[in-house]
């Protein structure tokens, strides 16, 4: 099947368009989503109870033509219970194995902050590896195999916090705000009629736009994005810095210089350029950056927000003319 850069950004650009008769405004979220598929990453999305998470990424895989799996993270979740076991059958004398709901394409872990560490270190294998070990042999995960990880900001009861390895291995950090007023009315009007966005998912109105196979192809032409030298050293520069700001404790390490590039070559794709500007840098550093960085206590305690860390950051750093 032959592919080109142009096709990719025309998939793109279809997946927005479809996504959008089901997902009403957030407009940035569905092309941060978007960025995490198409350069084959993980995406940790945060926001309060009854936004559309769960929506999002299952429109995403409709929409993308992939397997769509969830698991609804607790307490007491075991290994076992997201990567599979093997089970003795009596009638053929012989282990056979079982999958668990991780053997998907588009896995949504939800509240990922609940499972303990066990389950997370099981979780974070899947992530980097792309394999999961049961009963000490390795099994594969499907090519396009994705986490789009939910986590409520305001509750923390109960909650067991990511380690730092983990954190890092999400691309970005999507947080999915409340509608404005206008798209909340124009949702509670479609709840009312029969285009809800539950019922146009389920209605078949979304068209796929791509297939799973396709996809892995696609991605490839990624690297037909031309990033300028001095564009490097500019992403280099700012999450270097991260790393010497007065109320930054821990900033981020090279993983995000490499996330920042290729999340800036998707997003260039998804404007239809070939080619990354300082403007796309500077619109993802945040969700980038935002969940790699621990602010000192006593920045904390003023107040300080890692949000606006960033945005001093990048009006530090000179930009590439």
């Amino acid at each position: 099947m032959e592919t080109s850069l142009a096709h990719l950004k025309d998939i793109l650009l279809r997946a927005r368009r479809e996504i959008a008769k089901v997902i009403i405004g957030q407009e940035a979220v569905v092309d941060f989503t978007l960025i995490a598929v198409a350069t084959n990453q993980h995406a940790l999305i945060e926001g309060v109870p009854g936004v559309g998470k769960t929506l999002l990424v299952r429109t995403l895989a409709a929409v993308l033509g992939v397997d769509f799996g969830r698991i609804q993270f607790t307490p007491d979740l075991m290994p076992a219970d997201i990567t599979g076991t093997n089970i003795f059958n009596l009638q053929r004398n012989e282990f056979t194995l079982v999958k668990g709901p991780v053997f998907t394409s588009f896995l949504l872990a939800d509240e990922i902050n609940r499972a303990p560490a066990k389950t997370q270190s099981a979780l974070l294998q899947a992530m980097q590896e792309r394999t999961v070990s049961i009963d000490r042999e390795s099994h594969s995960l499907p090519p396009n195999f994705t986490v789009f990880a939910t986590q409520n900001p305001l509750e923390s009861e109960g909650t067991y916090p990511l380690p730092e390895a983990q954190k890092d291995r999400f691309l970005l950090k999507i947080t999915l705000p409340c509608p404005d007023r206008d798209e909340e009315l124009a949702l509670a009007r479609r709840t009312l009629g029969t285009d809800a966005p539950e019922a146009v998912l389920l209605s078949g109105s979304v068209q796929p736009v791509a297939t799973a196979e396709h996809l892995a192809l696609l991605r490839r032409h990624l690297t037909e994005v031309v990033i300028q030298p001095e564009l490097v050293s500019y992403a280099v520069d700012i999450v270097r810095a991260t790393r010497t700001h007065e109320s930054v404790l821990v900033g981020a390490g090279p993983r995000a210089t490499q996330g920042l590039l290729l999340a800036a070559r998707a997003l260039a794709a998804l404007g239809d350029r070939d080619f990354v500007t300082p403007d796309d840098l500077k619109m993802l550093a945040v969700p980038v950056l935002e969940h790699r960085l621990i602010l000192r206590p006593e920045y904390e305690i003023e107040g300080a927000n890692i949000r606006e860390v960033i945005e001093r950051i990048l009006q530090t750093v000179a930009v590439p003319r």
